[in-house]
């Protein structure tokens, strides 16, 4: 591949930085959560958002096709010189809508099978039962909101995102605040938070959406019948199956490490929550570069122009592995002490210590595989990112057998794995991939 010229690194970082951004302030909604149950001092109420938390991860985290598929589909479209969006907007928010009804009538049987999936017993149970049954409300508006999001990042209207984010963020926190300090709620306070932020979240970006004009193209595109021709919503359904299958394995093995920290105890459970909160957070920085690639590459292809595509790639590459070097090392060095900051209880933050060097390699070994999955949803290669998924899951799932007598250090060791796993998977196919999909150009 050929070094990245000046134009490819400055138009990634126009797009990473404002995600990077919006991402972390999408972190804090988690981290607040987490802080404000910590100040109780209530190792259980604590397992229970954790629970909860991972509940409506596993049940929602799925449907995140709908942002990566409209950003993907988008990007192709505007590097094919379509003047808007509004036929994918319009077919991506049908379909947003229907999963939504579909979860509701799900309801009565989703929330107590999820809870006997992760575990959840006595004390706990019942908290995280409470929590869900508050948040679960909110899951039609997470998907819409998704839509609305991923077709703004496909227009590159980033910078929108990110004050919509903040301003959202801002009111979780204060609910938190409020409603668990003040009032007093506890577990169902930071649940009624959650749901609140997330309809007033909503509630901006469709009035952006309605500023840019695009609103009304989907509106006139849901009378189109190209909007719902058959190579259209073949392409469509396509790309969100095998974008669905790759987060169900994700999101699962995420659901495993819940409930195998949850057999260790609830301090062990509270103490992996925390630290899973804070990798989250450098997750979702360095996930600005994921969404940078999506859209790069993704108009690069629908230009058929394969050394903008490669630049892309590379640009993508040298510097979210910079950034996440540098987030490894501030994790290693500070990891335990940020960690130690989201709970009172002394026993979750001696726990919090012993895991917490795990955090200075994760951002290290994971940021590859983000930058990747970037580049694959944008091109559109999602069957072969699913193969590597499910080759890094076979080899998860053996480590989580055979490093079982080295405890809850065994379970970290075999979560960092997955993500070296993907990474090495993705660079073997990727030269495959580039000289197949740019052959006719």
């Amino acid at each position: 591949m050929t070094a990245s010229s000046p134009s490819s690194a400055r138009q990634l970082w126009a797009i990473a930085l404002p995600a990077m951004l919006t991402n972390v302030a999408t972190a804090l909604f988690g981290l607040a959560d987490m802080w404000a149950i910590g100040r109780l001092g209530d190792a259980p109420a604590q397992g229970a958002v954790e629970l909860g938390a991972k509940f409506m991860l596993g049940l929602l985290n799925v449907f995140n096709f709908l942002r990566t598929s409209t950003v993907a589909l988008t990007a192709q479209g505007s590097g094919r010189g379509d003047a808007d969006g509004g036929e994918t907007l319009a077919r991506a928010m049908a379909v947003a809508l229907g999963i939504g009804v579909l979860l509701l009538a799900a309801m009565p049987l989703a929330i107590p099978l999820g809870l006997d999936g992760l575990g959840a017993e006595g004390p706990v149970r019942e908290a995280a039962r409470g929590y869900v049954a508050i948040r679960y409300w909110s899951a039609p508006i997470w998907l819409a909101n998704c839509v609305l999001v991923g077709w703004l990042i496909g227009r590159r209207k980033v910078r929108h995102v990110l004050v919509v984010e903040i301003a959202a963020n801002a009111v979780h926190i204060a609910l938190d605040l409020l409603l668990v300090l003040v009032v007093g709620w506890g577990v169902a306070g930071v649940a009624v938070a959650t749901v609140s932020s997330e309809a007033f979240k909503f509630a901006l970006l469709a009035a952006v959406v309605l500023r840019a004009g695009a609103a009304g193209d989907a509106l006139a595109a849901l009378g189109r019948r190209g909007t719902w021709a058959r190579r259209e919503l073949a392409k469509l359904f396509a790309l969100n199956r095998d974008l669905f299958v790759r987060t169900l394995l994700l999101t699962g093995s995420i659901l495993l490490f819940a409930r195998v920290g949850a057999r260790a105890g609830p301090v062990t459970l509270a103490a992996n929550g925390v630290l899973f909160q804070v990798f989250m957070l450098a997750t979702l920085l360095l996930d600005g570069f994921e969404s940078g690639a999506q859209v790069l590459c993704g108009e690069a292809l629908g230009a058929r122009a394969k050394a903008r595509f490669i630049a892309a790639v590379r640009a993508a590459l040298v510097w979210g592995g910079v950034t996440g070097l540098g987030v490894g090392l501030l994790y290693a060095v500070a990891g335990a002490q940020i960690a130690a900051a989201f709970s009172t209880d002394p026993a979750v933050i001696a726990a919090t210590a012993e895991y917490a060097p795990w955090l200075a390699l994760l951002p290290v070994l994971g940021v590859s595989s983000f930058v990747f999955d970037g580049v694959f949803v944008g091109a559109g290669w999602t069957r072969a990112m699913l193969g590597t998924m499910a080759a890094a899951m076979t080899a998860y799932l053996a480590l989580l057998y055979l490093l079982q007598p080295l405890g809850n250090h065994g379970l970290w060791a075999a979560f960092a794995v997955l993500f070296g796993g993907r990474a090495v998977g993705q660079a073997l196919v990727l030269p495959r991939l580039v000289r197949r999909g740019f052959s006719a150009s």
